[in-house]
């Protein structure tokens, strides 16, 4: 499945990154980053899975009411156990799925938008790749790490980058 091919490309990149980053760097406050720390991009990317694979059975996923755990934003060993887990288990067949939401600020009314699981893979590889350019940007200022040229880059955007080369 192309799907889980684009993901598994991007948890590699994770995965090389969190090899190589010292603890300190992993939970340390970034200024440019409003003071978030890689974890805590890390630790975003992999709520959003895990919701998704527990809205599943129920056919309801709400990614606003993901448990906010500290321990994956702090401890680098669980963020990689976890997202090995969470490729482990995305492999899922397609459903119907209803994404539960909110886009009222001082409103705790939900909506129901319908979608699918296919769908919100598509979508949590997007919102990755998203917090992937942040983490970039991230340890650009605190370390001197090999990070790939595609890092964080959207896959249609290297493909453009390719083309404008030849």
């Amino acid at each position: 499945m192309q799907l889980q091919k684009g993901i598994n490309h991007v948890f590699v990149q994770i995965l090389d990154l969190l090899e190589q980053l010292t603890a300190n760097h992993y939970r340390c406050p970034i200024p440019i980053l409003s003071n978030a720390s890689i974890g805590q991009h890390v630790r975003h990317i992999l709520e959003l899975f895990l919701c998704l694979d527990a809205g599943y059975e129920k056919g309801i996923v709400n990614y606003e009411k993901r448990k906010r755990d500290l321990d994956i934003e702090t401890d680098k060993d669980l963020a990689t156990h976890l997202l090995l887990q969470i490729y482990e288990n995305i492999g899922k067949e397609n459903r119907s799925l209803k994404l539960e939401t909110s886009y009222e600020e001082f409103s705790s009314e939900t909506i129901l938008i319908d979608t699918n699981y296919s769908r919100e893979l598509v979508y949590n590889l997007e919102h990755t790749v998203h917090h992937m350019a942040l983490i970039r940007i991230g340890i650009n200022t605190i370390a001197d790490i090999y990070l790939p040229e595609d890092f964080g880059v959207a896959a249609s955007t290297v493909r453009h980058r390719r083309k404008m080369i030849k």
